[in-house]
């Protein structure tokens, strides 16, 4: 309205009851009597027997998912479920939580900071075939800061590859 793209007369006839819906993120309890109501709805789409949510799958829709699309992300996420669950429990997999879990879950700030630099790292040790004073330069650290870093992160320079196991923290 005070940009002058909506009138102010209609916006007071539409506004006649306000209604404050926090996300979903912040219901956790509304999550599972949701979730088995878009599954009770969704079950006539299929022609298979599901009994209903594992608790690994409960588990994972009220603890460990964020639900940024709120009700209808779970509603989404119910009806993928029934539609591809082959066992008379929708496990985590059928909702489509756990790979996005696992992408986004980089734990702490310190770990994903650890890991991007890692990986940048290695990208540029790559494209300049492990030369050390390139690479340096490339990210505008000394040689000397890069040799430590690539032995936090355990790159062996001499071969040029990566050693394993060992990640520095």
């Amino acid at each position: 309205m005070e940009e002058g793209r909506f009138r102010e007369d209609l916006y007071y006839r539409l506004h006649v009851l306000n209604l404050e819906l926090p996300p979903l993120r912040e219901r956790r309890e509304d999550v599972e009597p949701l979730a088995a109501f878009f599954f009770s709805k969704f079950l006539n789409e299929t022609p298979r027997v599901i009994a209903g949510f594992s608790s690994e799958a409960l588990n994972v829709m009220k603890h460990h998912h964020d639900w940024p699309g709120n009700v209808r992300e779970l509603r989404n996420c119910v009806r993928r479920a029934v539609v591809l669950c082959d066992t008379p429990y929708i496990k985590p997999s059928d909702l489509g939580l756990e790979k996005r879990r696992r992408t986004h879950s980089f734990g702490t700030l310190n770990d994903a900071r650890l890991q991007a630099e890692k990986a940048v790292i290695s990208r540029t040790l790559r494209s300049t075939s492990y030369n050390v004073a390139k690479a340096a330069r490339l990210l505008c650290v000394s040689r000397g800061t890069l040799y430590k870093l690539c032995g936090k992160f355990g790159f062996d320079l001499r071969s040029g590859s990566r050693d394993t196991g060992h990640t520095g923290q």
